[in-house]
């Protein structure tokens, strides 16, 4: 028996008011046909998608299942009137996904030319590689900023377009770091404060301190810029980050950096999927940007 979207509307509304009674009153519903709806929502399942604590209603694991699918099928609708419409309604939305690791201060440089616009709303979140892959996927995201491409192995058609590259540099207190000595130096005497092993800067690092035959000390290993800029500032040790990260800092004098740099570079990636009907904010930054280039 198919699903029906009906039940699955009435179940989205009340999960997200949390309260039966005054999702009821908002639909201009009865109460008891409200519950048979959902009754009839979680036979269809096979599962229980609420429980009762007190006057309030929480979702159970499959609730909490079934409201991620309705999220995206409703978006999913909402993206279908939104694009036929355009002809007549100018779009005002842009959804953007994030690395969480991602310089904020990059995202920022990538987002100025639509920042500034009245009639734009930019909608970014930030979260894992698959989950910026899945929302775009669902239509919940209409372009994804990483550092790294989408995997090979991938069925889905990705457009990976490269829009900026730029140099890492090692940075630190005035008190820690001399910018005069030499990276291999640095590397053998001082601590440093690293991207996690996942991190394609990471890998980079490993492969040159191997080369020089050099087993740093780490310090820290973070997965968040600001808290990597946060340590530094704090002098826990050297960091491995792009100068635009920690700009203010390098400005005001708070940090120094390394007259040598480690020659490793940071490439940023804007990562689309073909669309019938793609929003043209996207196309707008894409040719905004000078480094533009479609790789896949």
């Amino acid at each position: 028996m198919p699903l029906n979207y009906h039940h699955l509307r009435y179940f989205w509304a009340v999960a997200h008011d949390g309260n039966l009674t005054r999702t009821a009153q908002r639909l201009n519903l009865s109460q008891s046909a409200l519950s048979v709806q959902i009754k009839q929502l979680e036979e269809r399942l096979g599962h229980s998608l609420f429980e009762r604590r007190g006057r309030q209603l929480h979702l159970t694991e499959a609730g909490r299942i079934t409201l991620d699918h309705a999220d995206a099928i409703f978006a999913t609708g909402q993206e279908l009137v939104a694009t036929l419409t355009e002809t007549v309604q100018s779009r005002k939305a842009l959804r953007v996904g994030a690395l969480a690791t991602l310089s904020r201060n990059f995202q920022i440089g990538f987002l100025r030319p639509i920042l500034s616009r009245m009639d734009v709303e930019v909608i970014l979140r930030s979260g894992s590689p698959t989950e910026l892959l899945e929302g775009l996927a669902t239509l919940n995201l209409d372009v994804v900023l990483m550092n790294r491409p989408p995997p090979d192995d991938s069925l889905a058609p990705y457009e990976t377009h490269r829009i900026g590259e730029q140099a890492v540099s090692v940075v630190g207190t005035p008190a820690r770091l001399d910018p005069d000595r030499p990276i291999r130096e640095l590397l053998s005497e001082q601590p440093f404060i690293l991207p996690t092993t996942d991190n394609s800067l990471r890998t980079a690092f490993d492969a040159m301190a191997s080369r020089m035959s050099i087993r740093p000390q780490i310090a820290a290993e973070v997965d968040d810029m600001a808290m990597m800029r946060l340590l530094a500032r704090e002098d826990i040790g050297l960091a491995l980050v792009a100068p635009i990260v920690v700009k203010d800092e390098l400005m005001n004098g708070r940090l120094t950096e390394a007259k040598e740099h480690p020659r490793i570079k940071e490439t940023f990636y804007a990562i689309t999927l073909p669309r019938r009907f793609p929003n043209p904010l996207v196309r707008d930054l894409l040719e905004g940007s000078e480094e533009t280039a479609l790789l896949s």
